[in-house]
C-alpha cells in the first residue's frame, strides 16, 4: 500500500486506537513493580506514541503532499520503474504510462478523458523530464477528431512531485469539471515539477555551464508536445500556470517568450530568483542575466509583449502581497494582468485549491484552440 493510500492511513488511525484501548485496560496490570511491568509500561507508551504520531504525520501527508510515495519519504532515487512503448507518442515524448481521471465514467477516455505518463526529451537543452499529459474527454471524441487544443504546462513547487498536481492539486479532475459546467474551454495540461535537473533548485534559468533550463520550457517542451498531441504551435495556443517556485517559473518564462506562450498564472509566486543552498550559483557573475531574473526589473527595463498574467495573493498569510501590488503595477500594455487577492490563506494546497478553479478558467479564455 502507498503512502499516501487511505488504508494506510486508517490502519495506522485503527492501530493507535487498539494500542490506547489497551493500554487502559492492561494498566492495572502492569502497575505492580518488577521489571517485566515496567517495560509493558514503557513498551504500551511508546507503542502508543508512535502509532499517534504516525496518524498524525499521515494525515497530514495526505492534505499536503508533503511525500508522494515511501521512497520519496525516505530519500530513496526513484526511477520510472514501466516498461517503454517507443511505438507511443512521438521522437521526443515517449508514453510510458496512462491512468483514468477520477471522475464519474473515468475509465472511459471519450467521457472522463485520460491522464498519460510520458517523458518529455529537450532536444537543445539535454533534458529529459517526466511529466503527466491530461487529455479531456474531446480529445476522444469522433467530433473533435480534426480538432487542435489550447494547452497548459502547469508547474509545482520545489521540491514538489508531479504527483502532487493531480492529487493534492486535482488539476484533471478541476479542468473535467469546469469544461463541463462550460465555464472553460476543454484544454491539455502538460504537468510536472520545474526542477528538472534534481535535486538543484533551477528557478528555470539557463545555468551557465549548467542545466539549460528555460531553454527546456520556452522551446524543447513546446516542440515536443506539438509533435505529439493535437496542439497549436501559435503562441495564443500556449500557457504556463504554477504554484509557488512553479508559478514564478511560469511568470517568467511567458514574460520573457511572449512570442511562444500568450498567458501565464503565478499562485503564491514570487518575482525574483532565489539564492540558497539548493540552487547554488545559478549566473556565475553574470550581472545581467541576474537583473533579468527579476521579473520586477524585467517589467521596467525591457519590452513587454502581448501576454496576459494572473497573480494571486492573500491580505492575511502570504508572504509576496507587497511584491504582487507591484508586479501589478508595472505591467504595462499591451500586456495585460489580473489579480487575484484572498482576504486570508496561506502557502499551502489548501489556498491554491481555492485559486485553481478560477484560474483555470481564466487561462482558458486566453488561449485558442486554433
Amino acid at each position: 500500500m502507498g503512502l499516501t493510500s487511505n488504508k494506510v492511513l486508517a490502519l495506522a488511525v485503527t492501530l493507535a486506537v487498539v494500542l490506547f484501548v489497551a493500554t487502559i485496560w492492561l494498566w492495572p496490570r502492569l502497575a505492580r513493580g518488577g521489571w517485566k511491568a515496567v517495560l509493558g509500561r514503557v513498551g504500551l507508551l511508546l507503542a502508543t506514541q508512535v502509532a499517534l504520531f504516525a496518524s498524525v504525520g499521515l494525515a497530514a501527508n495526505n492534505s499536503f503532499l508533503f511525500y508522494g510515495s515511501w521512497a520519496d519519504l525516505f530519500g530513496q532515487e526513484q526511477d520510472m520503474g514501466v516498461v517503454v512503448d517507443h511505438s507511443a507518442g512521438s521522437e521526443d515524448v515517449r508514453v510510458v504510462g496512462t491512468q483514468a481521471v477520477d471522475v464519474p465514467g473515468g475509465g472511459r477516455p471519450s467521457i472522463g478523458g485520460q491522464i498519460q505518463k510520458v517523458v518529455i526529451e529537450g532536444d537543445r537543452s539535454g533534458i529529459d523530464s517526466p511529466a503527466y499529459v491530461y487529455l479531456p474527454p474531446e480529445y476522444f471524441q469522433g467530433r473533435y477528431a480534426k480538432s487542435t487544443f489550447p494547452v497548459s504546462v502547469v508547474l509545482t513547487g520545489y521540491p514538489g512531485t508531479a504527483e502532487n498536481l493531480l492529487k493534492g492539486l486535482k488539476y484533471p479532475k478541476t479542468a473535467y469539471e469546469q469544461a463541463k459546467d462550460k465555464k472553460m474551454q476543454p484544454m491539455i495540461l502538460v504537468m510536472l515539477r520545474p526542477t528538472v535537473a534534481p535535486p538543484r533548485d533551477t528557478e528555470c534559468v539557463d545555468v551557465p555551464g549548467g542545466p539549460q533550463t528555460e531553454t527546456f520550457f520556452a522551446e524543447d517542451l513546446p516542440k515536443a508536445i506539438a509533435q505529439t498531441y493535437r496542439v497549436g504551435t501559435k503562441a495564443r495556443n500556449w500557457g504556463l500556470m504554477g504554484n509557488s517556485t512553479g508559478g514564478y517559473c511560469a511568470l517568467k518564462i511567458a514574460l520573457h517568450h511572449p512570442d511562444r506562450f500568450a498567458a501565464a498564472a503565478g499562485f503564491s509566486a514570487y518575482y525574483k530568483a532565489a539564492d540558497d543552498v539548493t540552487t547554488g550559483d545559478l549566473f556565475q557573475g553574470d550581472k545581467a542575466a541576474k537583473k533579468r531574473a527579476d521579473l520586477l526589473w524585467s517589467l521596467d527595463h525591457l519590452p513587454q509583449g502581448h501576454s496576459s498574467f494572473l497573480v494571486t495573493t492573500s491580505k492575511h498569510g502570504e508572504g509576496n502581497l507587497r511584491a504582487t501590488q507591484a508586479f501589478v503595477r508595472k505591467v504595462k500594455a499591451p500586456a495585460t494582468v489580473s489579480s487575484i487577492t484572498l482576504e486570508s490563506g496561506g502557502h499551502n494546497f489548501n489556498t491554491w485549491n481555492r485559486e485553481i478553479p478560477p484560474g483555470l478558467v481564466w487561462m482558458s479564455g486566453k488561449l485558442s484552440a486554433s
